[in-house]
């Protein structure tokens, strides 16, 4: 059930499911089993099932799933979306190797990029994903991992992605593409060469603001290789939360296509707003990455950000006057959200940093949620008018 002939809708549901299904079960059951019957005397290390190692039947259920999604060769659960990034990270750079990362990153992958993985020995570079041109003269011989994000968060911007996998594929570059914000259903790397997606599953792909999760989907060796690192840094997922995000993926595609609707109308009514200085949403036109959301993307998701006059001290009001988004630092459920990255996602950032990255202090992300498009309006409206 994982062929790209299927559709999104028909994948999310049906792929990946066992066959024959356990007692005729319609849902994949939980098998809580920390620990499973070793298989005799013969048996190698991948013949152990053991939670830890995410090996378990309810790993391989919520695995082909994940895989089916992006039509990648295998896909890995991982204990939240930080665990895939920086195992991954892990997997394919030692002491001695060189990093491409590109230049605005999520505050957490900021960090592991240019405090954790310098202090380990690992040399890191950043580039303009609008601008792949300039890679070639930062490629070194020690350069092993080319790494983006599908769209940036939070001002949402989308890079020339399809040159960033070409150009690791002819340098010998492992590809790594966040790919949280666009999520399955508008952007697949595998289908445009990236050798690894990574995602925080607790957004997008699980959508019920009720586990914590990662995932990484790509090419079966790649994947294996994580699946190893993860295991020996204890970043496995448990059964019962695999078993949540295999429920939440079955709605994916149908709640991505709400949640993109909401945000280009809402996108519209803020760029039309005097109190509001700038929209990010590669869904307007006036987006400097409109261009290449349109070509790349099947549509723009339901992240925006947009940011008010009067710095921080006006979106504290604006914040405070909002009636139906909750206030609260994450993304991708059901509710729409707001929150200040200066304050929570890239709070440990220095200014300076924030500043070069276009994290202003007015700036106001909003994850957009499934309510009725024309309510969140004009909640925003009336907030504004605080």
């Amino acid at each position: 059930m994982s062929k790209p002939s299927y559709g999104p809708h028909t994948r999310a549901i049906h792929a990946g499911e066992p066959d024959p299904r356990p007692a005729g079960a319609a849902v994949a059951p939980i098998f809580q089993s920390s620990t499973f019957l070793f298989e005799g005397h013969d048996a190698g290390y991948e013949d152990v099932h053991y939670a830890r190692l995410s090996n378990t039947p309810t790993h391989d259920v919520l695995h082909a799933k994940l895989a089916a999604l992006e039509n990648a060769e295998a896909g890995l659960a991982t204990a939240s979306g930080m665990a895939a990034i920086s195992s991954s990270l892990l997997t394919f750079l030692k002491q001695g190797d060189h990093l491409l990362a590109q230049d605005s990153l999520y505050g957490g992958t900021h960090m592991v990029v240019h405090k954790d993985l310098p202090a380990l020995g690992i040399e890191v570079t950043t580039y303009d994903a609008a601008a792949p041109e300039a890679l070639p003269a930062l490629v070194r011989p020690n350069t092993k991992v080319i790494y983006a994000e599908t769209m940036t968060n939070p001002l949402v911007r989308v890079g020339e992605l399809d040159a960033l996998a070409r150009f690791g594929a002819e340098h010998g570059l492992v590809s790594m593409i966040d790919n949280t914000f666009a999520s399955p259903t508008n952007f697949r790397p595998a289908e445009h060469g990236f050798d690894l997606a990574l995602h925080s599953a607790t957004k997008y792909l699980n959508g019920h603001t009720d586990l914590i999760a990662g995932a990484v989907m790509g090419k079966a060796d790649h994947v294996e290789a994580v699946r190893h690192r993860s295991g020996h840094l204890g970043g496995s997922l448990d059964a019962h939360a695999c078993f949540l995000l295999h429920r939440g993926i079955k709605t994916l595609p149908l709640r991505m296509e709400r949640h993109a609707s909401n945000a280009q109308h809402v996108a519209e009514f803020l760029a039309a707003q005097e109190q509001v200085v700038a929209v990010n949403y590669p869904g307007l036109p006036s987006s400097p990455s409109h261009a290449a959301a349109s070509r790349l993307l099947d549509t723009c998701s339901g992240m925006l950000s947009f940011e008010v006059a009067g710095g921080r001290a006006a979106a504290y009001a604006v914040q405070d006057a909002l009636q139906i988004p909750l206030v609260a630092p994450s993304l991708g459920g059901l509710e729409t959200l707001v929150t200040l990255p200066a304050e929570t996602s890239h709070v440990g950032m220095t200014p300076e940093e924030r500043e070069a990255a276009g994290v202003a202090d007015g700036l106001i992300r909003v994850s957009i949620g499934l309510e009725d498009a024309d309510d969140l309006i004009a909640d925003f409206g009336q907030a504004l008018g605080a």
